[in-house]
């Protein structure tokens, strides 16, 4: 029996390959369960094998063997279990523990539980340049839409921990008490449904500083209620950690909240404490010179230091900010205002030729956007990690991303504790 198969990549499971009538949402979706399948190969497979290997008929060719039936080649599924294995972070061979990657952007969770010897075993984020630079990263297409009944029921029934970087939502709990019910319509109900089904050992969940004050502390104290009371974790004091007390120049703060599942008997959890590390800018900063593109025309840092002026007489202190390469970034945010605030002085420019759309004259001060790999290392990515979308996009899914190390931090603790160790 001959079989013959085409060469494909694991890249094209997406707007090019497929049924003709299929929708974006569904062709990624194949894509997420083929790739989850590969990933979990050696492991447990039911959760996508039926599902997998009817999408890979869709995309390779087969010959019929003697009896005229189609058979899904081993040859394509080798071919593309050795894609999905090099990459940039492929997932330990030997794991200690498994995890699911909920809202995962572009993978900071994953790449801190990977170096302490975790395996992912579900994974899911929407953004669909976001789903591409964590496959050509971690060789898995993240599934879409977590709230979906569709895309829950492929995550395996049994995993160690749960991460998710949930965005943060007001509840509906005028009048209530604030318990599961109320959640409705947000994401941290669908971590919550997610926690309830399947019991992980732990969780791990992140959000930005402002959760602890939102509506007017209403939304913590309904998850912390949701989690401690009606699911049974011991959820002790969530925390605000900061990026620049783990090794990365960036003043970010962000709250953590860990819980464990009651019957570990686990009754004391302690937050990593600062490093004590000095790191500043310098150490991010690129080492050659950077294209002209990254630096600002003469008209707009004017337009920078008007407006700066503007909030000043006003007794504001809105503007636009010179970080220097002694000192540490500020939260690197999603929109200009994270570029603004965290301008460069480079002076190592010697082509003042305008290489993009850029009005007016490049500025002779030296004064610079930060690139996208420079937020990268911000964050704790590598430089190993792959850029495969244009600065726009970059720039959006580093601010949206958790700081690696402070993630790895923290997950340790846990780790050991599930662990026994």
């Amino acid at each position: 029996m001959k079989k013959v198969v085409n060469k494909i990549s694991i890249e094209e499971f997406s707007e090019k390959k497929g049924k003709l009538n299929d929708t974006i949402e569904n062709k990624y979706k194949k894509a997420a369960v083929i790739t989850h399948y590969l990933h979990n190969i050696q492991g447990d497979t039911k959760t996508f094998k039926k599902e997998a290997l009817s999408a890979v008929k869709e995309f390779v060719k087969y010959k019929e063997n003697e009896f005229g039936i189609n058979i899904v080649a081993e040859d394509a599924i080798q071919q593309l279990l050795f894609e999905a294995e090099e990459v940039p972070f492929p997932a330990p061979f030997e794991p200690k523990f498994k995890f699911i990657d909920l809202f995962a952007g572009i993978g900071g969770f994953r790449l801190a539980m990977q170096r302490l010897g975790g395996k992912c075993v579900f994974t899911s984020e929407w953004d669909r340049d976001a789903q591409r630079t964590y496959q050509v990263n971690f060789g898995e297409t993240p599934f879409g839409d977590i709230t979906k009944e569709e895309t829950k029921k492929f995550i395996p029934k049994d995993f160690d921990l749960l991460c998710a970087g949930f965005p943060c939502q007001a509840f509906s709990i005028a009048g209530k008490r604030g318990g599961f019910e109320d959640t409705r319509g947000t994401l941290f109900f669908d971590v919550a449904e997610i926690t309830k089904r399947h019991q992980p050992k732990a969780i791990f969940l992140e959000n930005v500083k402002g959760l602890r004050n939102h509506d007017g502390g209403k939304t913590l104290a309904t998850i912390l209620n949701v989690l401690r009371n009606e699911l049974g974790y011991f959820v002790p004091e969530p925390q605000i950690m900061n990026a620049k007390d783990y090794g990365v120049p960036q003043n970010r703060e962000r709250i953590f909240i860990v819980g464990f599942r009651s019957d570990l008997g686990i009754s004391e959890f302690k937050y990593p404490k600062p490093l004590g590390l000095k790191v500043s800018f310098q150490k991010v900063k690129e080492k050659k010179v950077v294209p002209t593109k990254y630096y600002i025309s003469k008209q707009y840092l004017q337009t920078l230091h008007n407006h700066r002026n503007r909030h000043a007489e006003k007794g504001n202190g809105f503007g636009f900010e010179i970080i220097p390469d002694s000192g540490i970034a500020n939260a690197i945010v999603v929109g200009g205002m994270g570029r603004e605030r965290n301008l460069v002085l480079d002076d190592r420019i010697r082509d003042f030729t305008p290489t993009t759309h850029i009005k007016g004259e490049v500025n002779r001060e030296g004064i610079r956007k930060m690139t996208p790999r420079e937020w990268a290392r911000l964050q704790g990515f590598p430089d190993t990690f792959e850029i495969p979308v244009s600065d726009a996009s970059a720039y959006k899914q580093f601010g949206n991303s958790v700081a690696v190390p402070a993630i790895e931090a923290t997950a340790s603790n846990i780790i050991k504790l599930i662990l026994g160790i």
